[in-house]
């Protein structure tokens, strides 16, 4: 800018200086002439200043611009976002310790990209949602909502029911898993050695999954390392779901011990129907898989209980396609939490917090 002022003035002074020191400034017409041309020069500077004016903003918006690109930029592919993924929670958190609880994103076996919540703090973090039971209608025995068990009715014909437990079908979503049922890939294509279990309130928005949580209990035995490391292959290759495929005598699947990060074995007791606690039927501080009643009816499930009775149907959750007991009675995702009133409490009935809470499922 102060070359471009010293050349104009320059091109003035040598104009200027054409005309005689003694020429009258008022009777000549050189004067005013060189008069002229100075202020016109003065008009020519200041636009050429009002112009690299602008053009020095504009510089220093795109340098700004450029810095925040690449700020952005390393942020976004960061491990765990949606443009760098990562295989579980775990990976995550072993790649970057201060990861904090929370959404992201992870790739399946097959290449899928899909976005979960991850636990990074309890027991060390790394923590990976891979699905969650939600009962939609209880009325609705076997009805769309139930896929963990059967969306098909209670049906004689279809004993193992939609076969969600051993599949590799996905449905819902991170942000909905607890308005509806959640199944993601990690289900299937994570390697884990333990599983954890929260028991939440309906219609919690994902940032208060945890603080929600009544019950948040783990397993800390590896023992998924001797069912091909997934929920997935125990219940395909190991404890295969449907009706009259063994008796709850003999045939039930691994109960795993469970430790407690929130709740305890009282709580665990105060949330099971009476019948069941004056029966004996379940001995909390575990997790149970493949579990059959006196009919021999399966279920997936029972959560925080090791169950030694043939009443299951009032307690564990998910499960095959049919049940004897049927009709208005028993199916679906909480066969028979109703059995004596919705959310009662009393003989054979879970309370309203048991009904209306949904079980998710994570993998470590």
């Amino acid at each position: 800018m102060t070359r471009i002022i010293l050349l104009v003035w320059s091109l003035v002074a040598i104009a200027c200086g054409s005309v005689s020191n003694d020429t009258p400034w008022r009777t000549g017409t050189s004067n005013c002439s060189c008069l002229e041309e100075l202020a016109n020069q003065q008009l020519v500077i200041n636009d050429l200043a009002n112009t690299v004016n602008t053009l020095a903003d504009r510089l220093s918006q795109m340098e700004t611009t450029v810095v925040a690109t690449q700020t952005l930029a390393s942020l976004d592919h960061a491990l765990g976002t949606e443009l760098n993924p990562a295989s579980s929670c775990l990976h995550i958190k072993q790649n970057n310790p201060s990861s904090q609880d929370g959404a992201y994103f992870l790739i399946g076996k097959d290449g899928t990209i899909y976005q979960t919540y991850c636990d990074m703090t309890t027991a060390g973090g790394g923590w990976t949602l891979v699905s969650s039971v939600h009962e939609d209608d209880m009325y609705g025995k076997c009805t769309a909502g139930d896929r963990w068990t059967s969306t098909r009715g209670n049906n004689h014909n279809y004993p193992g029911g939609d076969g969600n437990w051993a599949n590799v079908h996905t449905f819902g979503s991170m942000g909905s898993a607890t308005t509806d049922d959640y199944k993601n890939p990690g289900y299937f294509s994570i390697h884990a050695s333990n599983v954890m279990l929260w028991h939440v309130p309906n219609n919690v928005p994902p940032k208060e999954y945890k603080t929600a949580a009544y019950l948040r209990y783990r397993t800390s035995t590896g023992f998924l390392e001797d069912f091909g490391g997934s929920l997935y292959s125990l219940f395909k290759d190991h404890f295969l779901i449907g009706h009259n495929l063994g008796t709850y005598t003999h045939d039930n699947g691994p109960a795993i011990p469970i430790v407690y990060d929130q709740g305890n074995n009282t709580l665990v007791e105060s949330l099971l129907p009476p019948n069941i606690l004056q029966q004996h039927e379940a001995v909390p501080g575990f997790v149970q898989f493949r579990v059959f009643n006196y009919e021999s009816a399966c279920h997936a499930v029972c959560p925080g209980v090791n169950f030694v009775g043939g009443n299951s149907e009032h307690v564990c959750i998910g499960g095959g396609g049919y049940w004897v007991e049927g009709g208005s009675s028993q199916c679906g995702d909480y066969v028979s939490k109703d059995w004596d009133g919705y959310g009662t409490g009393h003989g054979w009935s879970a309370n309203r917090l048991v009904t209306e809470s949904v079980i998710m499922f994570f993998y470590r």
